[in-house]
C-alpha cells in the first residue's frame, strides 16, 4: 500500500528513485516490474506494479473500440504506458515523451495512492494541493455516492 507524497529528484538521465520503504514491496509483489503512463484528468504520470497494471489492461480490453471516448481513453493510457524496472538501487528511468507531457524536472513529488504512485512536477503539486483544500473549504459541490458516509 502506497502513501504520503515524498519530495524527489530526477537524476540527468531522467531517472527517479523509489523511496526506501516501498522498495521490498514492490520487488516482493512484482519483482521491481511497473508501469509508468499519463494520467488523463491531471498533469501527472501514473506508476503502477506490473500486476495492478494489468487489472487496468484487462478493463481497457473490455472497451469498445467502436466508441470514440472510449477508443480514446485507450488510445491515450497504452499509447504512453511505458514498462519500467527498478534497478538494484530503487531507480526506474521516466520516458522522455513521459517526462515531457508531466513537465517534470528536476524537483518532483511522488505521491502514493495505494496501489499506484501519481508523479508530479513539484510546482504544479503545490498548486494542485492548493486549488484542492481550497475547494474542499469552500464545500460548494456536489458529494458522490460513496462520499455521502465517507467520514474519518
Amino acid at each position: 500500500m502506497f502513501r504520503g507524497a515524498n519530495a524527489i529528484n530526477l537524476d540527468t538521465k531522467g531517472r527517479l528513485t523509489i523511496p526506501t520503504k516501498y522498495r521490498q514491496s514492490l520487488l516482493d509483489d512484482c519483482q521491481g516490474q511497473l508501469v509508468c503512463t499519463i494520467d488523463i484528468s491531471q498533469k501527472c504520470l501514473l506508476l503502477y506494479p506490473l500486476p495492478e497494471w494489468e487489472e487496468i489492461e484487462l478493463k481497457l480490453s473490455r472497451l469498445s473500440s467502436t466508441n470514440p471516448q472510449e477508443r480514446r481513453l485507450v488510445r491515450l493510457l497504452l499509447g504512453y504506458a511505458s514498462e519500467v524496472e527498478m534497478d538494484k538501487s530503487g531507480r526506474v528511468l521516466v520516458a522522455p515523451t513521459l517526462r515531457a507531457h508531466a513537465d517534470l524536472d528536476k524537483p518532483i513529488m511522488l505521491v502514493g495512492q495505494i496501489n499506484k504512485f501519481e508523479i508530479w512536477n513539484a510546482d504544479v503539486w503545490q498548486k494542485q494541493i492548493s486549488i484542492d483544500i481550497e475547494t474542499e473549504q469552500a464545500g460548494g459541490f456536489e458529494l458522490t455516492d460513496n462520499l455521502q458516509d465517507f467520514s474519518l
